[in-house]
């Protein structure tokens, strides 16, 4: 059963998905084409597959699964060969628990109330909101800063090891480097600078973090 991960590719989750796939060397598709078909994003299909209308959805076969943390978590279970879940309690609670701070709190204070800010995929050509940005700034390069704290010297972001919270917090770190605006509070956290270059440089990051595409 072939791996479709159902999300307009520009997502930051569904990036996030496609990230862990490369990582376990796994046969996946991905966008809002399946076999053939157009899926609406919020459209009838989608909401049947996601109640709130939100991506990525993975499909597997007749299954399919949502929430990143739950899909990376799934593919772990389903592909046992190639886990990249720590056998260690302590290290898969730490993983685990970041992975979801990550894909709610850094996601909201990073991306949807700043990023979002700056650039928007529905609207490319809207005004920037200058003030509402100054208002976000200060939240955003705090997150920074906890994040940066966080990893240390550590060659990844929860330890020795790629893990989800890799998976997650990538994507959104390669789309403020992408912005004038955001990237200049990246350069003045010189381990996320270095460690989002090093992610950059693996087959993965390769496959992944390229230009998106708004399209």
């Amino acid at each position: 059963m072939r791996l479709h991960i159902l999300g307009p590719g520009f997502s930051t989750f569904v990036r996030s998905v496609r990230l862990y796939c490369e990582e376990k060397a796994l046969d996946y598709t991905h966008g809002m084409h399946v076999e053939g078909k157009t899926i609406t994003l919020h459209g009838p299909e989608h909401k049947a597959l996601h109640p709130f209308g939100k991506v990525p959805v993975l499909l597997h076969g007749e299954r399919s699964v949502s929430e990143t943390t739950t899909i990376c978590r799934y593919l772990d279970e389903a592909f046992a060969h190639a886990s990249l879940r720590p056998a260690d309690l302590a290290q898969r609670v730490k993983v685990d628990q970041w992975s979801a701070a990550l894909a709610t709190y850094a996601d909201d204070r990073l991306i949807r109330r700043y990023l979002l800010l700056l650039v928007s995929p529905a609207q490319p050509s809207r005004p920037i909101d200058r003030e509402a940005v100054a208002t976000a700034e200060p939240m955003a390069t705090q997150t920074l800063g906890l994040l940066e704290k966080q990893l240390g010297g550590q060659q990844f972001f929860c330890g020795a090891d790629y893990s989800m919270a890799d998976a997650i917090l990538t994507p959104m770190l390669d789309y403020l480097e992408r912005v004038p605006d955001s990237a200049q509070w990246l350069k003045k956290t010189s381990k996320l600078r270095d460690y989002l270059f090093r992610m950059r440089l693996r087959p993965s990051g390769r496959n992944v973090l390229t230009e998106p595409n708004f399209s």
